[in-house]
């Protein structure tokens, strides 16, 4: 089955089943710059805070996501599958490169505003 998962950060939506991890998903989009780390749940790299829906999730290092994130239902998008559709906030390293992509994308539209 597949599953909508949006990005607050940016508003963007994707289709992800759940065979899929929310990161191989996010990677679909195509987008430049979302940092993949180690994808074993080890490096912290891909941290989203599920703010939506329900998710599975598999085995993660205790040095990258704690009993208190878990609890705040932040954790790993390479670990992650969903189980309805989720919204997800990007945290930490991701966050920087999906704000510096929206930033990218907002001034190629105000160059084509200008140019039109």
């Amino acid at each position: 089955m597949r599953y909508r998962v949006t990005i607050e950060n940016c508003s963007e939506t994707y289709p992800c089943s759940e065979q899929q991890t929310l990161l191989q998903g996010m990677e679909q989009l195509g987008k430049r710059g979302i940092p993949v780390g180690c994808r074993g749940g080890g490096c912290g790299v891909c941290r989203v805070q599920v703010t939506s829906g329900t998710f599975s999730k598999a085995k993660m290092s205790r040095s990258v996501i704690s009993e208190a994130d878990e609890s705040k239902r932040i954790v790993l998008a390479c670990r992650c599958t969903p189980t309805s559709d989720l919204s997800i906030s990007v945290v930490g390293k991701m966050q920087k490169a999906l704000s510096a992509q929206r930033l990218i994308e907002t001034e190629d539209d105000v160059s084509v505003a200008a140019v039109g």
